[in-house]
């Protein structure tokens, strides 16, 4: 199987250093025409550059590939909505979005300040919502769409020093479940990717020899495989240095606790039950949780009258 971007229009966000790049120039290579967004800020987010940007959209064009530079603040809805649109009036279409942006305020939490959760949260979170949100129709009228949300092993569990963006990378999880089922009809399907990447967030975390192979190349052939025509759907990928994998979210069977058994001192007494795994379920919609619990105490009706 070849896979081809050829008439495809894609927007990659923070795209100018990093896997951004190596997503926006692997998905030109294969024909895409593709939107190079990136702020050009430092790690932290302060700062801002067009410099980055601009060298990769002369890249892609150097190779024969079509390409522009947009300079967004993705936190700030205003700036995504012109940015989409400066895609519309070039190309007409927006096929693929490539969530990515992302920046770092790393400190354990007790010396994390209110602007360095919201800093991050703001730039993830915030960030994929605005780009969703303002090609969501256009996608839904094409009757076509791939998106992709950057999530983060950090996110699915946990990181000293990451809480703000631990909760930022998680939200995108619940947020990918819930556009899987508001896009399926329109054949927009939404996955995850969760990288373990040698680029400028991870130098001096990762051993040098190692870091050789953990290039973000590898990295975009997972994402690029979430993005083409054949893409799975809400999936969660992990990837790393060649190596991928697949996450997914289970819960136990359980136990059905009776009213006059329904305290803390029997839920802990029932905990081993709570926790055990040989039944447990993939659920791929909210409610199959309550249907679940409703079903354990209907039963429980039955058989006591």
């Amino acid at each position: 199987m070849t896979v081809s971007f050829e008439g495809q229009v894609a927007i990659v966000t923070g795209a100018g250093t990093g896997l951004g790049r190596a997503h926006a120039l692997a998905l030109a290579a294969r024909g895409a025409k593709v939107v190079v967004n990136d702020l050009g800020t430092a790690t932290d987010g302060s700062g801002s550059s067009s410099a980055a940007g601009d060298a990769v959209v002369a890249e892609i064009r150097a190779a024969g590939g079509e390409a522009i530079a947009n300079g967004a603040n993705v936190a700030d809805a205003g700036q995504v909505e012109a940015m989409v649109q400066q895609a519309m009036d070039a190309w007409g279409r927006v096929d693929i979005l490539i969530n990515n942006a992302g920046i770092l305020r790393d400190r354990s939490f007790s010396k994390m300040s209110h602007d360095d959760m919201h800093a991050v949260i703001a730039v993830h979170l915030q960030g994929s919502l605005n780009c969703t949100k303002a090609v969501w129709e256009i996608m839904k009228s094409q009757n076509y769409g791939r998106i992709v949300m950057t999530t983060s092993p950090s996110g699915l569990y946990g990181n000293f020093g990451q809480a703000n963006y631990s909760a930022a990378k998680l939200a995108l999880v619940g947020l990918m479940f819930t556009l899987v089922q508001e896009g399926q009809k329109y054949d927009i399907r939404v996955n995850a990717m969760a990288p373990t990447a040698g680029t400028r967030m991870t130098e001096g975390l990762i051993d040098d020899e190692a870091f050789k192979l953990f290039t973000p190349e590898s990295i975009s052939a997972g994402v690029l495989a979430l993005a083409c025509k054949d893409a799975p759907n809400r999936m969660i990928m992990s990837a790393g240095a060649g190596g991928y994998a697949s996450v997914h979210l289970y819960e136990t069977h359980g136990v059905f606790l009776p009213p006059d058994q329904q305290t803390p001192d029997h839920v802990l007494e029932n905990m081993d039950a709570i926790r055990e795994t040989a039944s447990m379920e993939e659920f791929t919609q909210g409610f199959q949780q309550g249907a679940k619990f409703t079903a354990m105490a209907s039963e429980y009706i039955k058989s006591n009258g």
